[in-house]
């Protein structure tokens, strides 16, 4: 009896594994796709959204405006992220900024203690900026000075992630917000993820049948 309970337990288990893992990729609840054509960064620079989960920023030319929205993004989201190595921020912002942007790069590092390799920072036209972020397709506006509060995931197709359940569309999240950091932003971008890492999983199962 022993001996065919433990051949079950041999043979039964990794059928299940399979088909769990299996039918889980399928019916695992993924982040919505809110807009398929987005207009890719590499238009611009050698910077790209392909096979990266980029967060998107829109700067504008008031630094200091933004400086303490930014920083808590870098310690909310960043600090707890970027060890992903899919993981980029890419912030855009007019060539004006630049100095400043070199003052705001030494208080994001030293206010998390990380390095700020995941961050890239492209300056080019405000053309191009209000061309990436039309291409969102979103019902946010750029401010006057040309940024935005909110930043918006970007997945490896670069296909523009968000929400849309009962509340509406959330296609942005408000760095203003603590509240909505931690409590949508951090759970959005762990889904996003894990949905990748199922997705290695289903690969690996299929690949080696």
């Amino acid at each position: 009896m022993k001996k065919y309970f433990v051949l079950t337990i041999l043979f039964v288990l990794p059928l299940v594994a399979y088909l769990f893992f299996a039918s889980g990729i399928n019916n695992f609840a993924k982040l919505p796709i809110l807009e398929k054509d987005v207009l890719n960064v590499d238009t611009f620079s050698e910077k790209t959204f392909d096979n990266k989960i980029s967060i998107l920023i829109f700067l504008g030319n008031n630094i200091q405006k933004k400086k303490g929205d930014i920083l808590n993004l870098n310690q909310k989201i960043y600090k707890r992220f970027y060890e992903f190595n899919d993981f980029q921020f890419i912030a855009l912002g007019p060539t004006e900024i630049k100095k400043q942007i070199e003052d705001l790069v030494g208080q994001l590092s030293t206010g998390t203690n990380t390095e700020m390799t995941k961050w890239f920072f492209l300056f080019q036209d405000s053309e191009d900026t209000k061309n990436i972020f039309k291409s969102l397709r979103t019902n946010l506006e750029l401010d006057e000075f040309g940024g935005t509060p909110y930043v918006f995931i970007i997945d490896k197709n670069g296909f523009l992630r968000g929400r849309n359940d009962s509340d509406g569309i959330k296609f942005g999240y408000d760095i203003r917000s603590v509240a909505e950091l931690n409590n949508y932003m951090v759970d959005d971008i762990k889904i996003i993820l894990a949905e990748y890492r199922l997705a290695l999983k289903k690969n690996n199962i299929f690949n080696n049948q």
